[in-house]
């Protein structure tokens, strides 16, 4: 979540153009472009590049790879290919009707975007079911080829599966290990903070990675095949978590900064992640305690110290009983379901302007008319409405530089292997480029789609029949996807903020009154449905605030007054989460609850009428100072001005 709203910002078209400084994905971009081109060569070998093409289409099973546990990958890839499989038979089977064509590249395109919101999966969402979708109904009319087709792409869907989860064998826990580590380096960023002005920025990046780390490790465990490295590195992050509150409960306020040993002891943790025990030990060697400290800064070099001890536990001690506690998927669809979540508006807006888009595509008789709605779903696959404006000027501009591309490689006929290996290798530098510029990507997969279509044409177009038609028609979706964003969605975030604050604000009351009251005996908070309620909105309003920032206008006065808000309400259900991982948390008499819940509404009532708050007293909580901080916090942020920006 940005710190807040900048007053000036580079135009669209120079921040369109921006080449991001993140680190070539080498080995991804090279298995994305063998999962591309082996199923091509399969085919070619069994004297069939048809068949290899259509395997092929099953490769873009692979650009759904992300940093996740295998655990999870080897599950989410496996209802890609499933979903991909079954975007090849419906676009078969609908190839002769097109009006239910349009309709179903819409409705593939929403369940897609929906349940990739939903679910948070990172990755190119409904972009390439409904590529596969559309390029099977642009082949030859014959629905009795349906199963054919769709077998061939779960082949290569299948062989991408393998290629992506081969990992496995070598680093069973690499995506884990990944994650802790990064706990334990913004863990030490905060110790070096204490006491300087960045201290609020850095446990705001504490906070963020100690989530993703907690969903990381959820994801990554397997009840019938626990790890003592699993283990560990779960007992590590619980470790991070105890530091990161007693940091906060003891070191807010304070005014000087903390020994540098503490910082550094903390970073070896994270260093020593990769290394083997005996290098491990030889680290922490050299950083000594010094002789003297006051009793909290002691303390705290205790519980370092406790959690370096993690590493030499032995492992009848580790593996200790592991409470996972995954929402259902039920509770997941339900939240996003909501009529102000941004995850259902989203993708009810996808479904309606990609419908448009394909049946004016068909209205028109374009050549290939399924280009026209996947540029339109390629440009709304910006987050927001500045994003959907940047992709629609990279793609017409990587468009141009990529048919020049084509005409070069296309005016050598290449034949055979030769066109499996510009596959492989314009795949590799696209999935090289794409976490660069997405225009920088599009000038190697327009060549791409480009070369695979005159292979497959039978030479019944010429190529500048060809590179012509798909200009155009890129032109025209990307044109459709910009005015249907900014119709439907155009102001749709920003005017949601204070319904959705209130919401969330109302159910922390309800997961506050849970914890600290009596709910008799077996009753697990984790478990509870005030918990899953608050997670969700709490999930939705982060979303809608970045959605609301890349609004055209943005409002940015909104959004100023609106971030410290959103940052102690993310502070406050951090807590209250921790606070429900303890078994023995005070029993609050009634008056003292009444008075939480009396905080919490008018904070809430307040919001919703978009007035600032009045300040009531805060109760304290016997072993759970910062919740009680971090209540008068918010109340202080809605306080800011008179009246709540509109």
């Amino acid at each position: 979540m940005p710190k807040s709203v900048s007053t000036k910002s580079p135009s669209l078209i120079k921040q369109a153009l921006i080449v991001n400084k993140k680190p070539f994905p080498w080995v991804k971009a090279f298995c994305a472009g063998l999962a591309a081109s082996l199923p091509v060569m399969i085919g070619l070998l069994f004297g069939n590049l048809e068949y290899g093409l259509l395997a092929g289409m099953g490769g873009f099973t692979y650009l759904y790879v992300f940093n996740i546990p295998y655990a999870q990958r080897a599950k989410k890839l496996f209802f890609v290919v499933l979903g991909i499989t079954l975007s090849s038979a419906l676009g078969t089977l609908a190839a002769p009707y097109p009006f239910a064509t349009a309709i179903l590249m819409g409705v593939i395109g929403a369940t897609a975007i929906f349940i990739f919101g939903a679910l948070r999966i990172i990755g190119p969402s409904a972009i390439f079911f409904v590529l596969v979708f559309a390029m099977t109904t642009g082949m030859p009319v014959n629905p009795e080829l349906a199963p054919l087709r769709a077998g061939l792409v779960f082949l290569g869907g299948s062989l991408s599966w393998l290629i992506a989860i081969i990992g496995w064998f070598f680093d069973p826990h690499g995506p884990e290990t990944s994650v802790v580590k990064r706990v334990y380096g913004e863990l030490a960023a905060l110790l070096d903070s204490v006491g300087t002005d960045t201290f609020n920025e850095a446990r705001h990046r504490v906070m963020s990675v100690l989530k993703e780390a907690e969903e990381t490790l959820v994801a990554g465990y397997i009840p019938w095949k626990n790890t003592d490295l699993f283990n560990r590195l779960y007992i590590l992050n619980g470790h991070a978590n105890t530091m990161f509150l007693y940091i906060l409960e003891n070191f807010s306020e304070n005014k000087f900064k903390m020994p540098s040993e503490l910082g550094e002891i903390v970073r070896e943790i994270a260093n020593s992640l990769d290394k083997k025990k005996n290098k491990r030990k030889e680290a922490f060697k050299k950083i000594l305690q010094p002789e003297e400290l006051d009793e909290k800064v002691a303390l705290l070099f205790t519980k370092i110290f406790d959690a370096d001890a993690t590493f030499n536990e032995p492992t009848s001690k580790i593996n200790q009983v592991i409470r996972m506690h995954k929402p259902s998927f039920k509770t997941i669809f339900f939240g996003a379901l909501d009529k102000n979540s941004i995850v259902f508006i989203t993708a009810v807006r996808f479904s309606v302007v990609t419908i448009i888009a394909a049946l004016i595509a068909y209205q028109f008789e374009f050549t290939r008319p399924y280009w026209v709605p996947l540029s339109c779903v390629a440009v709304m696959s910006g987050s927001t409405i500045v994003a959907t404006y940047h992709r629609a000027i990279q793609r017409g501009l990587g468009t141009i530089l990529g048919i020049l591309i084509a005409s070069l490689i296309l005016a050598t006929h290449p034949t055979g292997f030769v066109i499996a290996l510009f596959i492989l290798l314009l795949t590799f530098i696209t999935e090289l480029f794409i976490v660069k510029n997405y225009g920088l990507a599009a000038s190697f997969f327009t060549p791409n789609a480009l070369l695979m279509a005159e292979s497959t044409s039978q030479n019944s177009f010429s190529f500048s029949y060809f590179a012509s038609a798909r200009l155009i028609d890129i032109l025209i979706g990307s044109v459709i996807g910009l005015i249907g964003v900014l119709l439907i969605g155009r102001r749709s975030a920003s005017s949601r903020l204070p319904h959705l604050i209130t919401k969330t604000i109302r159910s922390q009351a309800q997961f506050l009154f849970i914890l600290f009251s009596d709910q008799g005996i077996g009753f697990n908070a984790r478990k509870s449905r005030e918990r899953m309620k608050m997670r969700t909105n709490l999930i939705n309003l982060k979303t809608l605030y970045n959605t609301a920032a890349g609004e055209i206008p943005v409002n940015k006065k909104a959004l100023e007054y609106y971030w410290p808000v959103i940052f102690s309400i993310e502070q406050l259900g951090y807590l209250l989460e921790n606070g429900s991982r303890m078994d023995k948390r005070p029993i609050l008499a009634d008056e003292t609850l009444a008075q939480f819940l009396y905080v919490f509404e008018t904070m809430a009532n307040a919001t919703d009428r978009q007035q600032a708050p009045s300040i009531k007293k805060v109760p304290e909580i016997e072993g759970f100072p910062s919740i009680q901080q971090e209540i008068i916090t918010l109340q202080k942020s809605l306080q800011i001005n008179e009246k709540v920006p509109v």
